[in-house]
């Protein structure tokens, strides 16, 4: 094995609580986004909106390992890292709906939330947009001696971009201490990645920057928070980048503009089969870690907390047109 990639596994132990807490996120994820889809097709939600269905277990296998001082960047594709790192689903809601008690004040929308009391730098509506902004809020930490650990979610067709190779080579050149997440979901927006790439293992591409790797299966929970787990404490303790490559897939298509031409309802199904909800909530029932009444219980809870984020957004107010040009040009004195 490339010594870029020897890492020392580790595997910690969780309770069931842990276990069904872990279930719990991943059903809150979906439930929240498949109200988006009758939200947005109500007219309540506009503009663009690119769901996480099928890729929650990637979220919610790693912010749980993360403290609050670290740091988060997402990408557009970013309601489930935003509710697995904490922020409240009415927040979220809201912001979703344009309203000024939405976390970025109705401003930022699907693309752009934002939580700086979360350490959550928003996600980004251009690829591979936030892969330098992680480099510099590493950059910070590391000169100021902080012991943080910025995380850094990106796609694979962030791979085919500038912004990608320049920070994966100086967070590599200066030790900085990121944790790049690439989720792997096959087709960028529309392309498959083997039409795209003639390297298709992400990882590979770390190599080439000297930098240490690991790929996973993005689809199970349980091994995506092992491998989060090393990579966290190999970051934190090393101070040094590391870059996990995730093989997820979307359930639904790029964003709600989508014909999706370029995949089979086949494969779609074929990976659906294999769902990370589905496939959790089979092996905790198997093993008598959770019963079809507790799961009954959780979801009329997850769907009481839904309907109370709707009505907080519904209640929410517009910005008054005075805030137009608020924060967005601001005169130095000179």
């Amino acid at each position: 094995m490339n010594k870029t990639k020897a890492i020392k596994a580790k595997k910690t132990r969780i309770s069931s609580e842990q276990k069904i807490e872990l279930l719990r996120q991943m059903l809150l994820i979906r439930r929240f986004e498949e109200k988006c889809v009758e939200l947005y097709s109500a007219g309540k939600i506009r503009g663009f909106l690119h769901l996480y269905i099928g890729e929650e277990a990637v979220a919610v296998g790693i912010m749980p390992l993360l403290k609050a001082e670290d740091r988060i960047v997402a990408t557009y594709r970013e309601h489930g890292h935003a509710l697995a790192r904490g922020i409240s689903s009415g927040a979220i809601m809201a912001e979703m709906f344009g309203k000024s008690n939405g976390c970025s004040k109705g401003r930022g929308g699907s693309m752009h939330l934002f939580d700086a009391e979360k350490r959550f730098y928003g996600g980004n509506a251009i690829v591979g947009g936030g892969m330098p902004l992680a480099v510099g809020l590493a950059l910070a930490d590391k000169m100021q001696r902080n012991p943080f650990v910025t995380v850094c979610f990106f796609g694979e067709g962030a791979v085919a971009e500038g912004e990608f190779h320049e920070s994966m080579n100086l967070a590599a050149l200066w030790k900085l201490p990121v944790l790049f997440i690439c989720e792997n979901n096959l087709y960028a927006m529309g392309t498959a990645l083997s039409r795209s790439h003639s390297q298709t293992d992400i990882t590979k591409k770390a190599e080439s920057y000297g930098m240490k790797s690991e790929a996973i299966d993005g689809m199970n929970v349980m091994e995506v928070r092992d491998a989060a787990e090393r990579a966290i404490e190999f970051v934190r303790e090393k101070s040094e980048p590391f870059l996990l490559e995730a093989h997820t897939y979307r359930f639904r298509a790029h964003s709600m503009y989508d014909p999706e031409l370029y995949r089979s309802k086949d494969e779609v199904e074929d990976w659906k089969d294999r769902g990370p909800i589905e496939s959790f909530q089979s092996e905790l029932l198997e093993k008598n870690e959770i019963s079809e009444s507790e799961i009954a219980q959780m979801e009329e809870k997850i769907k009481a907390e839904i309907e109370e984020a709707v009505a907080f957004a519904e209640a929410g107010e517009l910005e008054p047109l005075s805030d137009l040009l608020k924060d967005v040009y601001t005169p130095l004195d000179v």
